[in-house]
């Protein structure tokens, strides 16, 4: 992999990873555009180094949340961050369900059927329009919220259904305050992308063979970056109700994905 493709690839992780416009939805796009040959697809080390490099770049951000997290957690005592602790807990479960029980079926859907990413991309717009309208709350997440919204985290696993968009707007629509909404959504994928990266270590998948480590600390960079800015720049966005802006990106990209599709099938 050439040191521009990488850091393309990290900037395209780093900001998807935040934005409610679904990394996943988009490399797939990019796939089918530029050919399965042009998107480069490097080692799962290359693919595993992005997602650690997101999310080094949520615990950055919220290290001050983390480090009074954790903090409390030593001192045995039953409060709010152990309650938060618990909240995240619930909502992995419905993700490491389906992550580990329909995998193969999962992966069928990341095989260029750009009709359905567009799809998926709509239905992403439409949860972000409504939540976008939604009356603003102090409500915090309840533990029932907590596995709803891990529900909405699960199903964000498709190609086109962004996992953060799918979140925070699943947690503004069950009533809560969007900045916690955003804090919860963002705090709750750490496990889970650390999860994956010890699955693969174990697994033995990953390996450094052939491995241009310029590339790869050139991508780790440029996610880790964009990831920086664009986790921020969401949580202002969410405050001040701007998701409509990206309900109407995720349209056009949609119908144009939908259109694509049809036309080359």
């Amino acid at each position: 992999m050439d040191a521009w493709e990488a850091i393309v690839l990290g900037i395209i992780q780093g900001f998807t990873e935040f934005l409610p416009v679904s990394s996943s939805g988009h490399l797939e796009l990019g796939k089918a555009i530029l050919g399965d040959t042009s998107v480069p697809e490097e080692s799962l080390l290359f693919t595993v180094v992005l997602h650690f490099a997101t999310a080094l770049s949520t615990i950055v951000v919220f290290r001050k949340d983390i480090l009074e997290i954790i903090t409390h957690l030593f001192k045995f005592q039953w409060n709010e961050e152990t309650k938060f602790i618990v909240k995240i807990s619930i909502s992995m479960l419905p993700a490491v369900v389906v992550g580990l029980l329909f995998e193969e079926q999962l992966e069928a859907f990341f095989g260029g059927n750009i009709a359905f990413v567009g799809a998926m991309l709509i239905v992403t717009a439409v949860l972000l329009w409504f939540a976008d309208k939604a009356k603003n709350t102090e409500k915090p997440v309840s533990y029932s919220n907590a596995f709803v919204i891990g529900i909405a985290q699960a199903i964000a696993m498709l190609p086109g259904i962004s996992r953060s968009g799918a979140t925070i707007s699943t947690s503004v629509l069950l009533g809560n305050d969007k900045g916690k909404a955003a804090r919860f959504s963002f705090l709750m994928v750490i496990p889970l992308i650390f999860g994956k990266i010890a699955k693969d270590l174990v697994g033995g998948e990953l390996t450094t063979e052939s491995t241009n480590f310029i590339s790869l600390g050139l991508g780790f960079a440029a996610a880790f970056i964009c990831g920086l800015i664009a986790c921020t720049w969401m949580i202002t966005l969410v405050k001040k109700s701007k998701l409509s802006y990206f309900a109407v990106y995720c349209v056009i990209v949609g119908l144009t994905a939908i259109g694509f599709g049809l036309y080359s099938s």
